[in-house]
């Protein structure tokens, strides 16, 4: 999967699929001069009866200079979902219908190095929407909007599994997610075209914040990290993956695509760090960034396979929106 069940044996971090992140995804708005980041978590989401976990930080990391360190980082948070959670209006009363509201913080420098939600509060007490219409925010420059959405993620899953025996079916295809959807001026992301971003998903264990969840590039933990090290993995940092990843990586490539080791780390360079390079002075379509109809499912398989298993047949969904927030209506 993309970013799925990122946990050890094909399991949520920690058990929690709150905490599990599932996809991110980095374009040009259809509005010039302004960059979407959107990040999702909860993979099956149900449509009713659940809410984002309030004890969790969920966040969007930026690298402006290519450092492979935060330069700057956007955290929501929150709060105790109120009875009746999940059946909120989403209409964009205060309460969102007295089910679950959000804080959104913006932190640059040293403060965007760490985990906690710090910085300046752009977005309080926002509405969170869990049935059909969005719950859309718009705070200065900014348009934020998060609930349960659509999940845009498609792959022929039970081919992949049967050792690329197509089925024609796509796994995505009724399944919803959590989306967070930031949308914002070029320059509140970095004032140069190129940035480099990340996904964090982190949650308070004993007093202490821990991260549990964190990736950029789809479809990477899955294939290549094994069950013993996935904990690790989550909790650690970009900056650390080429020196932690890159034989075990290079290994696995080699085992499914015949690499030669120059050849393997060569692909690995494109996602270690794990950090999704986005160069916004040119077209969005990944590995620049990721559109919501990138078929990234076909990439990662022509890269483990060295062309051998170019894609499985799959199209993007149908059901997008033209507008923000982009991620269709919830199933």
């Amino acid at each position: 999967m993309s970013h799925h069940l990122s946990g050890p044996n094909l399991r949520s971090p920690e058990g929690d699929a709150r905490l599990d992140l599932t996809d991110l995804f980095a374009f040009a708005s259809p509005r010039p001069g302004r960059t979407v980041l959107i990040m999702n978590v909860n993979p099956v989401a149900p449509s009713g009866g659940q809410a984002f976990h309030p004890q969790a930080v969920y966040r969007i990391d930026i690298d402006t200079d290519g450092d492979r360190r935060a330069d700057i980082a956007y955290s929501f948070t929150f709060s105790e979902p109120e009875p009746g959670s999940g059946s909120g209006s989403g209409s964009g009363s205060e309460s969102a219908g007295g089910a679950q509201t959000m804080t959104v913080r913006r932190t640059t420098g040293e403060g965007a190095r760490g985990h906690e939600a710090t910085g300046e509060v752009l977005v309080s007490r926002a509405p969170v929407g869990f049935t059909r219409e969005p719950a859309v925010v718009e705070a200065g420059p900014y348009r934020v909007s998060a609930g349960l959405r659509s999940d845009p993620f498609f792959a022929d899953l039970d081919g992949i599994v049967k050792d690329f025996q197509w089925t024609g079916v796509d796994w995505g295809a009724d399944k919803n997610v959590f989306g967070i959807v930031l949308e914002g001026p070029d320059e509140a992301f970095g004032e140069g075209p190129e940035i480099g971003v990340w996904a964090r998903v982190s949650v308070r264990k004993d007093g202490r914040l821990v991260s549990v969840d964190r990736g950029a590039h789809p479809s990477l933990t899955a294939y290549f990290n094994e069950e013993d090290v996935k904990e690790a993995y989550n909790a650690g940092e970009p900056v650390d993956d080429w020196e932690n990843y890159r034989e075990p990586w290079t290994a696995k490539l080699q085992h499914f695509g015949g690499y030669t080791t120059d050849a393997a780390q060569a692909q690995l360079r494109i996602v270690l760090p794990d950090i999704l390079r986005y160069d916004r002075s040119r077209p969005a379509g990944y590995p620049n960034g990721r559109t919501l109809t990138d078929d990234v499912t076909s990439a990662r398989l022509t890269m483990l396979t060295d062309g051998r298993v170019s894609g499985d047949h799959i199209g993007p969904h149908t059901d997008l929106l033209a507008e923000f927030p982009y991620l269709g209506h919830p199933h």
